[in-house]
C-alpha cells in the first residue's frame, strides 16, 4: 500500500487531514498529515496560538513528530524567515526520514507548491503527486498570483519577494472565499474558523523554483466538481488548444472527479481517501488533443452560415469587412461597425491566427454583408497574464476603426466571445458614450475555476450595470459546460439586480462555440437573431 504525505493550503495544518488520514490507514496505507513551519496547531502546542515558527508532522495515529524549520527566527509571531524554501526544505527532511521507499504526494491550495518544490529535490522518492482542487503552478510562480480571495491577492502583490509578515486567516463565515466549502458541516466550519493560524506572508510571495528534475513524475488532478472544476471542464479547456492547458493530455497526467466542494477532508473525507488511493493506483481520465491526422481541429471547421466574400482590408492587427462590393463609396455615408473579440488563450504561434480561422472571417463578412463594418482582430491573449495586454490591444483596434472616415464613431458594437467575455469588463465599468452595444456569446464573465491568478478587474459580472451603458445581448448555449453557465447566471443575476438591459438569445441544444460544432438551423437562426439584434441597436 503507498504512504501519502498530506500537505494543506494556508492557515491549516495537519490536524485538517484527520478524518482522511484515519481512513487511508484503516485500509493499510501510511498516512503522514503535515504542519507546515509557521502555521502551528492550536491543540498540541499552546505557543503556536499567536504564531510561532515549530510545525508539527503528524505520522501515525499514535506518533506524532516536531520537525524544527533551519534559520528560522519567529518567536515573536511575525512571520520573519520563513518562506516557501522552508516548507519545501522541511517537507524534504520528513521524506528523508520515511522509511517508505516512495511516497505519494498530496498538495492542497497553497500545499501545492511545497509538494512540487519536494518532488523536484527528491524526484527518486516519489510515486505520485496529487494535485487537490488545485491548479498546477509554473516554475517561477507565486503562490500570491492564484490566491482565491481577490482583497489577499492584491494586497500581497504589493509586497517584496519572500517578504515576512503573517496574513491573517479568513474571518468566520468567509471561508467560501478560498473555495466552495459545498458539504462542510457547521461542526466542521466551526472547528475550521477554531484551530486557523496564520499564515507566513513569505510561503505566498516566493516564487516556486524548479530544476525539472521531477517533470517527468507522474500526476493525478483530483478535481471538486463543487468548486468548478471537473473533468469535462479540463477536457475542454485541452481542446480549445491554449499551450498552458495542453500540457494536460500529457501521458503522465490523470482526472478524477470528486462530487463536493473545495474542502473534501472535511467534506466527504471517506470519498477522498478512497480517491485518493484510486490515484495512488493510478487510476483516472486521460486527456487527448483531438488533432488526429485526417480531422479539423474545431476551429478551422467551417462557419455555419454561407456569406458572400466582402472586401477585406488590413491594418496591422485589426482587419475591416467592408460591405460587399461597395467598399462604403464616398457620399454613402459612414457605417456603423462591429469590433469581435475572439476568446483564449491562444498560442503565439498559431496558424491561423484568430482573423484569419472560419469563425472570425465568417462573422466579419456577415456583418458586412448586412451593411455594417466588421472588425476582427488578433489581440495577444497567450496566456492567463496577459489579460491587461490584450485590453490593450482591443482598446488600440477600437481607437483605429473609430479612426477611419468610413466608420460612424459614434455608433460601435463590441461582441465577445468565449473567454474572451472577461475582457468586456472594461467597457461595462466605463461605458463611452459612442459604445451602442456590447454582445457576448457562450461567454465567461468571470474567471473559470484555476483562473484565480486572472486580475481583479477583469469580472464582467462584478461591475455589469454600475455606470449607465449600453443594452447587452448575450447569447447562451443549453449545453454549456458548467463552469461557463455558473458565471452567465451570476452575471445576469448581478445585471437584474443592477437594472442593465440583457437580451438573450439561447440556443437549447447548442454547445459551447455552437457556430462550428452544432451548424444547425437553430444555431444558425440564433446568430441570425444576435447579429439584427445588435445591429437594431447601431441604428437606432
Amino acid at each position: 500500500m503507498a504512504a501519502f504525505v498530506l500537505v494543506s493550503g494556508p492557515f491549516t495544518g495537519g490536524w485538517i487531514w484527520e478524518a482522511t488520514a484515519s481512513r487511508l490507514r484503516e485500509a493499510g496505507a501510511e498516512a503522514y498529515p503535515v504542519t507546515l513551519p509557521g502555521t502551528g496547531d492550536r491543540r498540541t502546542d499552546p505557543a503556536t496560538a499567536t504564531g510561532t515558527a515549530t510545525g508539527t508532522v503528524s505520522g501515525t495515529a499514535t506518533r506524532t513528530r516536531t520537525a524544527t524549520a533551519t534559520g528560522t527566527d519567529d518567536a515573536l509571531g511575525t512571520g520573519a524567515g520563513i518562506d516557501l524554501e522552508t516548507h519545501i526544505q522541511d517537507l524534504v527532511r520528513l521524506i528523508d526520514g520515511l522509511r517508505a521507499p516512495q511516497v505519494v504526494l498530496v498538495g492542497h491550495g497553497y500545499g501545492l507548491h511545497p509538494v512540487l518544490g519536494a518532488a523536484d529535490r527528491r524526484p527518486e522518492r516519489v510515486a505520485r503527486i496529487v494535485s487537490l482542487d488545485t491548479p498546477l503552478p509554473d516554475d517561477g510562480e507565486a503562490a500570491a498570483r492564484s490566491v482565491p480571495d481577490p482583497g489577499v491577492r492584491e494586497r500581497l502583490t504589493e509586497r517584496a519577494e519572500g517578504a515576512g509578515g503573517l496574513i491573517a486567516p479568513p474571518e468566520p463565515g468567509t471561508w467560501s472565499r478560498w473555495g466552495s466549502t459545498e458539504g462542510v458541516p457547521a461542526e466542521e466550519l466551526a472547528r475550521l474558523d477554531r484551530l486557523a493560524t496564520p499564515q507566513p506572508a513569505g510561503t505566498l510571495t516566493a516564487p516556486l523554483r524548479l530544476t525539472g528534475a521531477g517533470a517527468a513524475l507522474p500526476t493525478t488532478g483530483v478535481l471538486c466538481t463543487g468548486n468548478g472544476s471537473s473533468v469535462d471542464l479540463v477536457r475542454m479547456l485541452v481542446e480549445s488548444g491554449p499551450p498552458r492547458f495542453r500540457a494536460f493530455a500529457d501521458g503522465r497526467m490523470r482526472f478524477i472527479d470528486l462530487d463536493t466542494g473545495h474542502w473534501p477532508m472535511l467534506s466527504a473525507p471517506g470519498e477522498l481517501a478512497e480517491v485518493l488511493r484510486r490515484a495512488a493506483a493510478g487510476e483516472g481520465h486521460r486527456m487527448a488533443v483531438p488533432e488526429r491526422a485526417g480531422e479539423r481541429p474545431a476551429h478551422l471547421l467551417p462557419f455555419l452560415l454561407d456569406v458572400p466574400e466582402v472586401p477585406r482590408e488590413r491594418r496591422g492587427r485589426v482587419d475591416l469587412h467592408l460591405p460587399a462590393g461597395r467598399g462604403v463609396p464616398p457620399g454613402d455615408g459612414p457605417r456603423p461597425a462591429v469590433v469581435f473579440v475572439h476568446g483564449g488563450p491562444v498560442e503565439a504561434d498559431r496558424r491561423p491566427t484568430p482573423r484569419d480561422t472560419p469563425f472570425l472571417l465568417g462573422y466579419g463578412r456577415y456583418a458586412a454583408s448586412l451593411g455594417v463594418i466588421g472588425a476582427t482582430l488578433d489581440h495577444r491573449l497567450h496566456d492567463l497574464a496577459d489579460f491587461p495586454r490584450a485590453a490593450r490591444d482591443i482598446a488600440d483596434a477600437v481607437a483605429l476603426v473609430r479612426a477611419d472616415p468610413r466608420v460612424d464613431a459614434e455608433r460601435i458594437a463590441l461582441w465577445f466571445f468565449s473567454t474572451g467575455g472577461l475582457l468586456a469588463a472594461d467597457w461595462l465599468a466605463a461605458p463611452p458614450p459612442w459604445l451602442r452595444c456590447v454582445a457576448a456569446s457562450y461567454p465567461a464573465l468571470a474567471p473559470l475555476p484555476g483562473w484565480a491568478g486572472v486580475e481583479s478587474r477583469f469580472r464582467p459580472a462584478e461591475v455589469v450595470g454600475t455606470a449607465a451603458g449600453p443594452p447587452i445581448v448575450l447569447t447562451r448555449a443549453g449545453r454549456e459546460h458548467p463552469a461557463f453557465a455558473e458565471t452567465v447566471e451570476a452575471f445576469l443575476t448581478a445585471a437584474a439586480r443592477k437594472g442593465a438591459e440583457v437580451e438573450i438569445v439561447d440556443v437549447p441544444d447548442g454547445r459551447h462555440s455552437f457556430e462550428l460544432v452544432d451548424p444547425t438551423d437553430a444555431s444558425r437562426a440564433a446568430v441570425e437573431r444576435a447579429m439584427r439584434s445588435v445591429l437594431a441597436r447601431l441604428r437606432d
